[in-house]
Order: C-alpha cells, then sequence, then structure tokens
C-alpha cells in the first residue's frame, strides 16, 4: 500500500471536517471574547468633571470609570476637593470601565511662613508679602520719625513673629510710620482697574481700598473700576485715607472712552481759572492806565 492510501478513506475526511468545525468555532469564540472584553462599538462621551467634587463624582461614577487620583494643587479661589484637571479630557470618546486620572484642588489650605518685615520700607514689605503668598489687610499709619518704614506686623489684631506659619492667603495689618512732616499723598488714578490692582497701587501709595460697591453684576474677572472717592483729580489726602470705589462690567462698558471723557472734565476744569485771573489782571492794569491818563 503507498503512503497515502488514507487519502481514500473516508474517516480521513470526516476527521478533517471535524478539526476545520472546531477551528471556526474557536475563532469565532475568541473574537466575541475580545469585543465582549474590549466593549468594541460601545463608545462613550467623557464627561466633564472639573470644578465638581472628587468623592461626589467617584462615588456617581464609580460602575463606569476607574478613578484615579495622581496630585493636588493649590489655586486661588478653587473650591477644595473640586477636581482641577482631569485625563481623558471632557467630550474624548472613551470606553466604560477606563482608568480617568484626577488632579485636585487641596483640602488642606497651603502654608507659608510669615516675613519679617519690621524696619524696612513700605514697597519693600508689600513685595516680601506677595513673595510669601500674604496680603496686605490695611496700612495703619501711627506718630514715627520714619515716613513709610514698617513698625510692627499684626495677624488677627496680635503681632505675629518672623517664621510663623500662616495659611497662603492671610491678611497682614502694616503699622506704618507716618513721618515727622506728615505730608499728604497723591491718590493714584483707578479707573479701569480691577480690585486686586486697585488695592496694590493704593497700599503703595500709601492708601488703603475703602467701601466697594457694584453697579451691576458680572464674574469677577470683569468687573473693573467706575468711580471712587476721593477721585484722582482731588488734592493730597492723608496717608492711610480710605479709598470708596465702585465696579462696573467691562463688557457693557467701554472703560477707554470713559478714561478720555474723564481727562476731557479734568482739562476743561483748569480752563476758566486761567482765563479768570487773566481777565481780572487785564482789567487791572486797564483801569491803572485810565487813571494816570484822568490826572
Amino acid at each position: 500500500m503507498g503512503r497515502l492510501h488514507f487519502l481514500k478513506e473516508k474517516k480521513f475526511y470526516l476527521n478533517l471536517l471535524i478539526i476545520l468545525v472546531l477551528c471556526v468555532v474557536l475563532i469565532w469564540l475568541t473574537f466575541r471574547m475580545l469585543d465582549r472584553y474590549t466593549r468594541h462599538d460601545k463608545v462613550y462621551t467623557m464627561p466633564d468633571f472639573v470644578g465638581q467634587d472628587y468623592r461626589e463624582v467617584k462615588r456617581e461614577y464609580a460602575k463606569d470609570f476607574h478613578f484615579i487620583l495622581i496630585d493636588s494643587v493649590y489655586p486661588k479661589g478653587q473650591q477644595p476637593g473640586s477636581i482641577y484637571q482631569q485625563d481623558p479630557l471632557p467630550g474624548s470618546k472613551i470606553k466604560k470601565g477606563r482608568n480617568v486620572y484626577a488632579i485636585i484642588v487641596a483640602v488642606t489650605p497651603e502654608k507659608t511662613v510669615m516675613p519679617n518685615l519690621k524696619g524696612i520700607s513700605l514697597r519693600e514689605a508689600i513685595g516680601r508679602l506677595e513673595s510669601s503668598g500674604l496680603e496686605v489687610d490695611h496700612l495703619d499709619y501711627v506718630n514715627y520719625s520714619y515716613k513709610n518704614n514698617i513698625i510692627e506686623q499684626y495677624f488677627q489684631g496680635q503681632p505675629v513673629a518672623e517664621g510663623t506659619e500662616l495659611v497662603k492667603g492671610s491678611k497682614i495689618v502694616l503699622s506704618v510710620g507716618i513721618g515727622d512732616d506728615k505730608s499728604n499723598v497723591k491718590v493714584p488714578n483707578l479707573i479701569g482697574k480691577s480690585a486686586e490692582e486697585a488695592k496694590r497701587l493704593l497700599n503703595l501709595a500709601s492708601l488703603n481700598l475703602g467701601k466697594e460697591s457694584w453697579e451691576d453684576r458680572d464674574s469677577l474677572q470683569y468687573m473693573c473700576i467706575r468711580r471712587m472717592s476721593p477721585g484722582p483729580s482731588s488734592e493730597s489726602v492723608k496717608a492711610g485715607t480710605y479709598v470708596d470705589v465702585w465696579y462696573h462690567s467691562s463688557r457693557t462698558m467701554d472703560f477707554k472712552k470713559e478714561m478720555k471723557e474723564l481727562l476731557r472734565e479734568d482739562s476743561l476744569a483748569n480752563v476758566p481759572q486761567t482765563i479768570k485771573i487773566d481777565t481780572v489782571t487785564e482789567t487791572i492794569e486797564t483801569t491803572d492806565y485810565e487813571y494816570e491818563d484822568e490826572f
């Protein structure tokens, strides 16, 4: 018998058919399991979790995603415990069950240490506070021979020593010398400035931010100063004076036009006074001349 005699037997073909069928079934089962495991064709849109409380999001979407917290940050003005950044980004096409990496706003406030400001100038003290993440609450001017020299630093009504640990953003009261001459200071122009910019400019000018009023309502990032009292055209005021301000939305007002109008009014206000003085002088000179002619 030859070596290929089995090709003539029906049993061979039957076994071959069974093997082929098993292979097809195994391949079909493999792809079915892969589709089920990878959720093929089941794509979802990634929700936007930014700004929401991390614990609530994790609890609500626990069946859909696997959340992994990778870091915490200290952005200013954000709600502690809220999601600051997420990966995948909102709107991404994803499959359920995947990992979602989150960066949250730290629940524990960021700390800093109090610098030593005593004996230095007001301008330098403000710079050191800003570098340390602290803010000026207000300036308290007292009798002291050295003008704008820091005498003492206070936190919550009590002197605060150098190196004391404080929460970033804490407000510090500065006791400042008024100087022997007790000279007045000029009011800076705050029109069009934000609250943060205005407070810094006032403090650098030896003044304090007073009462704040809002003429309309909008997000704080659009609110700018429209009016102030005393105004920038006022005469000089005492150091430590409180300047009241009124805010208006920059989305509903052209502050450049407002500034031009303010400058025009200031210019016109000075013109009549000059003319009046010149007129009086001219009249006096004419009168004297006529009087001499009569003699």
